[in-house]
């Protein structure tokens, strides 16, 4: 029997200003697995007094934190090994005297990197690991500084880092620890002034969609979603939370729904960075990216993980690991493809939707590998708890629930918040009849059917005799019409004329 060749280990280490993070990695089918991911609380940025020293106890924290990542990497050679310092470590007057002994520490060298390279660096992180055409505004807010990115595929096209993040912001403008009107007033007015020189230009270069690739953003889109609102951020939501916090007097006292613990300390001074971005560079929406620095690192050091198209090399990957039959799983997407095409105009559907029926039926098969009885339920766990790159988490929970639903037992959709709840519906109904229409798993046994739709009427045509002569297809597909039918989504069969 042979044995397995398993891919070598990569490990990315970030010695941010608030957290040092080590991600350890290898790479399996065209995709990234993750096989440790260990981050601590070191606050190095607010170990920085007014001459920009480093206090020897924060130094402490970050060698101690240290120490435990070093036992992770004896294992791993030192080619496959990245570790960068970033703000905190920048501005450091005595940075050498940490990093000295870190280096003897850790065994591998430190790279302090500029702000661009840190933008650049996060921006890979971000193009590998998020969906979305166009060009891309990325935001990542870190606790000493904030880089501000516009690209388009892998290639950026504008690099800005600003001295303005959550740990050396909390310090100054909430240093008090109360929650006023005046320290939130304070802190967004300083940060505008920071933001203002890179306006002109951002502005004038445009960009289709922006997304947040920091702990800020994550912690802001998780209490959103722990409150009942969708992911997309906003403007006005930044703006009901910071109505939240202020109903507390004190930072200690901040209770707000879906916050935890641990971002709570510097939840007030993230927030008000992010508001001051979203007013001065007029953000309209911006969802959570993928990735970001560690991501970056480890995609720089990975060259064969480079694909233009994120969220097919993320389909490939899902369909190599859980040997999914590639060929009927295209047929199925084909047909369904060719069954909304026949809904236009009627049915008015856009991109992300398109996308979302495609991906359903590339993996609607990829829960039959754990069991064939409840395979829709496999393969919805399967989608809503593996890492996919190049989609959101409301898409993620999506086509988890499209999947539960790929065949037999027919149920309403849950709230979802990726696509309109109408097309949501609409892209089910197709999916399902594009998985009966191809069971014979053979495409010259394929009927050529085609759908004729009146509102919300289906209304399936197939060649004249063909149903009396494909018995267990016309059973199946009459099963279905009285499924939908019953949940108020009308459809009949019936043969051409």
């Amino acid at each position: 029997m042979e044995s397995c060749v398993v891919s070598p280990l990569y490990a990315a280490i970030d010695l941010g200003s608030n957290s040092f993070h080590m991600w350890i990695v290898r790479e399996v089918a065209g995709s990234v697995h993750t096989l440790a991911k260990i981050k601590r609380k070191v606050r190095l940025a607010a170990g920085l007094n007014g001459q920009n020293e480093l206090s020897q106890e924060a130094m402490q924290r970050g060698w101690e934190c240290l120490a435990m990542f070093a036992e992770r990497l004896q294992d791993i050679p030192a080619e496959r090994v990245r570790i960068v310092g970033t703000a905190a470590l920048r501005t450091a007057v005595n940075a050498e005297d940490f990093l000295s002994r870190a280096i003897s520490i850790l065994g591998h060298p430190i790279d302090i990197i500029p702000g661009e390279e840190e933008a650049r660096i996060i921006y890979q992180g971000v193009a590998h690991t998020s969906g979305g055409q166009g060009k891309r505004l990325v935001v990542d807010i870190g606790g000493a500084s904030t880089e501000v990115i516009i690209g388009e595929g892998f290639d950026a096209k504008a690099l800005t880092s600003l001295k303005i993040g959550c740990v050396t912001w909390l310090e100054r403008y909430f240093k008090d620890r109360h929650l006023t009107a005046e320290n939130f007033s304070a802190a967004i007015q300083a940060a505008k002034e920071a933001i203002t020189p890179i306006v002109a230009p951002y502005r004038t270069l445009g960009w289709d969609h922006c997304v947040g690739a920091s702990g800020t953003v994550q912690a802001l889109q998780e209490i959103m979603v722990a409150q009942g609102m969708d992911e997309l951020i906003t403007l006005s939501k930044l703006k009901r939370l910071q109505r939240q916090a202020m109903q507390y007097e004190r930072l200690e006292d901040l209770d707000i729904e879906g916050l935890t613990l641990e971002r709570a300390l510097v939840f007030p001074s993230g927030l008000s960075i992010l508001i001051a971005l979203f007013e001065t560079l007029e953000i309209q929406t911006m969802t959570l990216a993928g990735g970001a620095l560690r991501e970056g690192m480890v995609y720089d050091m990975m060259s064969q993980m480079r694909h233009d198209d994120v969220r097919a090399r993320t389909l490939n990957s899902l369909q190599y690991r859980f040997q999914v039959d590639t060929e009927h799983a295209n047929t199925v997407a084909d047909t369904a493809q060719a069954l909304l095409a026949d809904c236009q105009p009627v049915w008015q559907t856009d991109e992300q939707t398109r996308a979302l029926l495609q991906s359903g039926a590339i993996l609607h098969e990829i829960g039959t590998g754990i069991g064939f009885k409840q395979s829709g339920d496999h393969a919805a766990y399967l989608i809503q708890h593996l890492d996919l790159p190049g989609f959101t988490r409301a898409q993620k929970h999506l086509l988890g629930e499209l999947l539960r639903r790929h065949r037999d037992n027919l149920t309403s959709l849950p709230e979802q918040h990726a696509i309109p709840a109408i097309n949501a519906v609409r892209i089910l109904r197709l999916l399902r009849l594009a998985v009966i229409l191809c069971h014979r798993r053979d495409s010259q046994h394929q009927p050529p059917a085609h759908l004729t739709v009146d509102d919300n009427q289906l209304t399936l045509i197939l060649p004249k005799a063909w149903l009396t002569a494909n018995p267990l297809t016309e059973a199946e597909l009459q099963q279905e019409a009285h499924r939908q039918t019953d949940l108020g989504w009308p459809l009949q069969i019936r043969e051409a004329d």
